[in-house]
């Protein structure tokens, strides 16, 4: 399999780990190596420090030190990891859930799992050491989409949500350092706003042709046998990966009480599912990218993921064709598709901006335009087609709780547009943000007014009241040197 079978070698060759032997993720953290060039390592320094053996201080910091291991030797594959699972670390994975998150098949809340959690972690930590330990049921909840379909989200129970944070934590710590800078999603200090402003600056000068693209149903189509492949180039435990294989063939229960056993996919919802989704894409896309395409390419290329979403920029348009055309049978490879609504090759030259067209990633609207002060840049924008769409659901929102109390929705109606500020706070949106904040007005002032038959509120007085709670109070310093608002000087 390109891009699995020789994983981040030097070599161009790329030969594979030798003998196919794995490390015990204890040895490979307290191994005697060289320091890197530039480094602080001390040769011969235990990462852990003190003893011989793990003890109960030393689990504290395991998962550290496996990402330490993991990034000084990127061939190394990792065994006895299914020892993780003790009850300090099912512990600290709990606490590291969503408490407001929703309940599973067994509708068992995390606070109700709570109540009992010392006597509930040492029943579970028992079933995972004698390997009886087996998922329950995901509960299927369909999603609506703007499209009018549903998209499937599968939630798990807490006991298993416990259990798939705590692998989570693993393959993060195994799998971080081989990522490369392309992919931005689930992933520590990266977010989708970072994967925009890369994209950004990236193709501002050097590249003329884009292929902006999508893949079809990712999660419900990713196989099974492929992605434990891809776990195995860096763990060599069979308890840890037929715990991962558990999770993938969990039975899925429907809205109607029956039971499906999928054969390919994880659930969209699942607290392992980003980090085996990211697995997944970097043999799959980001790695063969760097790897083939990428030599294969005359000129400068140019890869940025978001999950499913990608965006590829091209030099030459030949380059741009063969990626396009040579994208299909590569995700079919491994059972996966393009979605052909979403996929297709679009010039976007600084020197030909009429003719250059514009492409959406991640609710932002790229554009080839020409600054104040007569210079080229790249324009990202929030989507027309995004407003609308987040103007739409505050609309339904807004009439589902126009019965509550007044202070309490425009508490929400600030912590929305706290969000949609912090996320399109790139350059250029200060217009997109003020429309919608005066959409999201007018919206809310339409629905206040239709809580009974006699009108609330003109709009006049609810401009004031919208001012008193959507804006921080001027501060002012009075002679006595307290620190008080306007509003309270004036009252």
């Amino acid at each position: 399999m390109e891009g699995v079978g020789h994983i981040h070698s030097t070599r161009r060759t790329g030969k594979p780990a030798a003998g196919g032997r794995g490390v015990h993720w204890y040895e490979a953290c307290t191994r005697k190596t060289a320091p890197r060039e530039g480094s602080n390592h001390q040769t011969g320094t235990d990462i852990i420090g003190g003893s011989d053996r793990p003890h109960q201080g030393m689990m504290q910091t395991s998962l550290h030190a496996i990402a330490v291991a993991a990034d000084n030797d990127r061939m190394k594959r990792f065994r006895s990891l299914y020892s993780l699972f003790n009850r300090e670390m099912l512990e600290k994975a709990y606490h590291e859930l969503n408490k407001d998150a929703a309940s599973g098949s067994d509708r068992v809340t995390w606070q109700e799992y709570g109540n009992d959690l010392h006597a509930n972690l040492i029943a579970l930590e028992g079933r995972l050491k004698q390997k009886r330990y087996w998922p329950r049921f995901v509960r299927r909840v369909e999603i609506p989409k703007p499209n009018g379909r549903t998209r499937p989200l599968g939630i798990p129970a807490v006991e298993d949500k416990i259990v798939q944070q705590l692998a989570a934590e693993i393959l993060k710590a195994l799998f971080e350092p081989l990522f490369l800078d392309c992919s931005h999603a689930y992933r520590p200090k990266r977010s989708a706003k970072g994967a925009v402003a890369a994209l950004q600056d990236e193709i501002r000068h050097k590249y003329v042709w884009v292929v902006e693209a999508d893949i079809k149903g990712f999660f419900d189509n990713i196989d099974h046998a492929w992605l434990i492949r891809m776990v195995e180039r860096r763990v060599n435990d069979r308890a840890f990966t037929e715990l991962i294989r558990r999770f993938l063939k969990a039975g899925v229960l429907l809205p109607d009480r029956s039971v499906e056993h999928p054969e390919q996919g994880t659930p969209q919802g699942g607290v392992v599912s980003p980090v085996l989704a990211n697995i997944y894409l970097h043999f799959v896309l980001d790695l063969w990218f760097k790897q083939k395409v990428k030599r294969q390419c005359r000129g400068e290329a140019y890869l940025v993921r978001y999950a499913d979403d990608f965006v590829a920029a091209f030099r030459y348009h030949k380059d741009a064709k063969h990626f396009y055309s040579a994208l299909t049978p590569r995700l079919k490879k491994f059972g996966l598709e393009t979605a052909e609504d979403k996929t297709r090759i679009l010039r976007f030259n600084r020197f030909d901006k009429e003719r250059s067209e514009t492409f959406v990633f991640l609710g932002y609207e790229f554009r080839q335009t020409t600054s104040l002060g007569g210079n080229d840049i790249v324009a990202a924008k929030m989507s027309r087609k995004r407003m609308c769409r987040t103007v739409n659901d505050f609309s339904q929102w807004c009439r589902s709780i126009r019965d509550r109390r007044i202070a309490w929705i425009m508490g929400m109606v600030k912590a929305k547009l706290r969000g949609i500020g912090n996320y399109f706070s790139l350059p250029g949106n200060a217009k997109r943000r003020h429309e919608i904040d005066l959409l999201y007005r007018r919206t809310l002032y339409r629905w206040l007014n239709r809580r009974s038959e006699r009108k609330s509120y003109n709009w006049r007085t609810f401009s004031f009241m919208w001012a008193q709670f959507m804006y921080k109070p001027k501060r002012k310093l009075t002679w006595e040197g307290q620190q008080m608002s306007l509003w309270d000087c004036l009252v």
